[in-house]
């Protein structure tokens, strides 16, 4: 869905500044990274400090990214996250 969402806007990976996925677990993330062609450096995580905070990790994650100026003034993030209510 990620690289969908990229092609319909005229976008690539390479486009993308940081990726915020759902937090669910690290295997998956990092899946998701390898399969999207995103270095590690480029992707946000922080299961390893919150866990798996359901609907919550992405807000949580991506504010973190912003105190940690991982993100700046014009960057394309992209967001990704699954569950109930989001399927």
């Amino acid at each position: 869905m990620c690289q969908e969402a990229l092609q319909h806007h005229g976008l690539s990976v390479g486009d993308v500044a940081l990726f915020v996925p759902h937090q669910a677990n690290l295997r998956i993330i990092q899946a998701v990274a390898y399969r999207l062609g995103l270095p590690l450096e480029r992707v946000a995580v922080t299961i390893h400090k919150y866990g798996n905070m359901s609907s919550a990790t992405v807000p949580i994650t991506l504010d973190e990214a912003c105190r940690e100026e991982r993100i700046r003034p014009g960057d394309l993030v992209l967001v990704a996250a699954f569950g109930g209510g989001l399927a």
